[in-house]
């Protein structure tokens, strides 16, 4: 991977952010999204976001040898507060984390999202927390998609200002996703089910405590609930 050929998870991201928009993708390792979507001219301007020393340093040395210096401000910050309300940013990009630590950092840096219009967010697991995160900040779930990369698979969810209603399968699974229902849809969801089931087993050997009970209850509904999912 480098700023002229993504990985098929950020090829994905990158289709989702908006022609002339002003970016910033938090989490930005080595800047290749952003020098990407520059090398297309795709993106008006961009801020690339590091919060580790060592992937900040590679992010401002590859927009150094792509000559976007001046488009592309590389900031070492903690998630949003490398955005500033006059840099007029109006697409986050945040991708290859965990969900939960994605909504964190929305949910830490919340004041820098006035103005923003679009977050495509690239959760490596538990994409239920965005959705969750977005139904109760004001934002619905505009688009989805998921792919498959070196034996793993991958959800990108696109998030736009709006309210919307979803039901628990839908914040589980995916209220686009589910309507899509592609083959590697019905396959990760098939290895979850076995997953689950395989953790309900080794529970019923354990001590009935009220812990372990509550544990294999809330698995069995995930359950029920997606095999109507793949069944609808």
């Amino acid at each position: 991977m480098n700023t002229n050929q993504l990985s098929d998870r950020l090829a994905m991201v990158a289709c989702f952010v908006p022609r002339d928009t002003v970016l910033a993708d938090i989490g930005s390792d080595h800047a290749y999204l952003p020098c990407y979507l520059m090398n297309k001219d795709k993106i008006e301007r961009a801020i690339a976001g590091e919060v580790v020393k060592g992937p900040f340093e590679s992010a401002r040395r590859n927009v150094q040898l792509n000559g976007f210096s001046d488009r592309i401000s590389v900031r070492l910050a903690n998630g949003l507060q490398a955005i500033e309300p006059t840099d007029a940013v109006e697409t986050v990009t945040i991708a290859g984390m965990g969900g939960t630590l994605i909504t964190s950092i929305l949910q830490d840096g919340k004041e820098r999202l006035d103005g923003v219009k679009r977050i495509v967010a690239q959760p490596n697991i538990h994409a239920i927390a965005i959705r969750q995160w977005a139904v109760q900040n004001g934002f619905l779930i505009a688009d989805e998609e998921i792919l498959r990369e070196d034996g793993k698979i991958y959800e990108v969810v696109v998030l736009e200002r709006g309210i919307a209603d979803y039901s628990d399968a839908d914040l589980l699974v995916g209220p686009i996703l589910r309507k899509k229902n592609s083959d590697i849809f019905q396959a990760k969801w098939e290895r979850e089910i076995r997953e689950w089931q395989r953790v309900i087993k080794a529970l019923d050997a354990a001590e009935k405590t009220e812990e372990i009970l509550k544990k294999k209850a809330e698995m069995e509904q995930k359950i029920e609930l997606v095999r109507k999912v793949l069944t609808s």
